[in-house]
């Protein structure tokens, strides 16, 4: 977790009057070890008080499945008794107490998504999810427009570290795709006089998803930003469109949620 970290970043300059409150939006997660409705207001306590902040913009429930810490191992086993619906309500107590502004999911799939929808006062304003030009998401992006869900990408790039953390947990790296390679995303790159990870970040962005790319490269983090002063044609777009493998093209779930299978809300 960097909640540390970064709270101690934002001290520094929220209290130099540099930045404001309201001028920065702020997330983090619920871990899977928080998935019980009793959890809900002492782990969004320990993450203000770890941000030093007194409210996070979007509070999201990191994963669907509940986890129980061994504290001996560091390892977890499944809490078979996850409710997502009391799970639900627990934060949207968090919106009415003004912890958070705005609650969400990670992880989940449409039909978990649904049944919140249909159990909740506080509908869920954003869902954090594995997105790329390999795996596109389309049934989920339509499904959240229709419900006024914004949609946010991780491993908009793939990951260049996956496939070591996939053999660190002795799983396949089979299906593990390299989108910054792909020629086509190259092509496109050459003609914008961009990178690849430029375009596989544009691309995503004009299917209305927020993008959320990882790099310690001060370079490259500012080059992820740098994606607002061109536009991918219509026929760019289709091309691009045409790189998606479906189901097939999900790389986090081989050996990134190794273990989760046996779990009744296993999203996958």
């Amino acid at each position: 977790m960097n909640e540390g970290a970064i709270g101690n970043v934002l001290e520094k300059w929220l209290s130099s009057g540099k930045l404001k409150r309201e001028e920065l939006f702020i997330v983090t997660k619920l871990p899977g070890t928080g998935n019980r409705p009793e959890e809900v207001e002492k782990c969004i306590k320990q993450s203000l008080e770890a941000l030093k902040l007194d409210y996070v913009d979007l509070y999201l429930i990191h994963l669907p499945v509940g986890l129980i810490a061994k504290e001996e191992s560091g390892q977890f086993d499944l809490d078979m008794t996850t409710d997502h619906i009391a799970l639900w309500k627990a934060m949207e107590s968090q919106v009415e107490a003004g912890r958070a502004k705005s609650i969400g999911l990670s992880n989940f799939n449409i039909k978990q998504i649904d049944r919140i929808l249909k159990n909740s006062k506080i509908p869920p304003a954003n869902i954090q999810v594995e997105m790329h030009v390999y795996f596109q998401q389309k049934e989920l992006m339509e499904f959240c427009s229709k419900n006024g869900i914004t949609v946010c990408a991780y491993g908009p790039l793939g990951s260049s570290g996956l496939i070591d953390f996939t053999k660190s947990m002795g799983c396949s790296t089979e299906g593990i795709y390299a989108p910054l390679s792909d020629p086509e995303v190259k092509a496109i790159s050459e003609v914008h006089k961009k990178t690849p990870a430029q375009i596989l970040l544009r691309f995503l962005i004009q299917l209305g998803s927020a993008v959320i790319p990882k790099s310690s490269n001060p370079e490259r983090i500012k080059q992820n930003i740098d994606i607002f002063d061109f536009e991918l044609s219509s026929e760019e777009m289709e091309k691009l469109k045409k790189l998606d493998k479906g189901k097939e093209g999900r790389m986090f779930q081989k050996g990134f949620f190794k273990n989760l299978e046996g779990h009744p809300e296993y999203p996958f």
